[in-house]
């Protein structure tokens, strides 16, 4: 595997995917097995009470440089002053909205999030380390 580090200054061309939070493993990062009780880290085996499972930003876009489009994921706290809260309390406003507004699948995005995250971000040049 190539280990070369640097910057890429890029566009933002689009949101390649809604679900910009998702349950964490506290070990590894990797994505949880949640069902209503229990949480199971595929990876590392770490499991526990859904209650306390943490979340992490993950957010997927398509960018293009002078040269190149490609696809990147942004992870983790660095996207915490776009969105204005932690990626936990952004899941928690996400569960509350949708259980207010009657939506039976209380972790989708609401329209509105979407939006408003697409505004911030696509048309936008962001320098990304890769």
């Amino acid at each position: 595997m190539n280990n070369v580090r640097g910057l890429l200054a890029a566009s933002v061309i689009s949101i390649q995917n809604s679900c910009f939070v998702y349950p964490a493993c506290r070990k590894c990062f990797s994505r949880l097995i949640l069902d209503s009780r229990r949480f199971t880290c595929l990876k590392c085996g770490c499991a526990g009470e859904a209650k306390d499972a943490r979340y992490r930003y993950r957010l997927s876009l398509k960018i293009a440089d002078t040269n190149d489009l490609c696809d990147i994921t942004v992870f983790g706290s660095c996207l915490d002053p776009f969105f204005g809260v932690t990626a936990e309390n952004l899941q928690r406003c996400i569960q509350d909205f949708n259980q207010l507004s009657g939506e039976t699948n209380t972790d989708a995005p609401p329209g509105v999030l979407v939006q408003a995250v697409e505004t911030c971000f696509i048309g936008k040049r962001f320098i990304f380390g890769v």
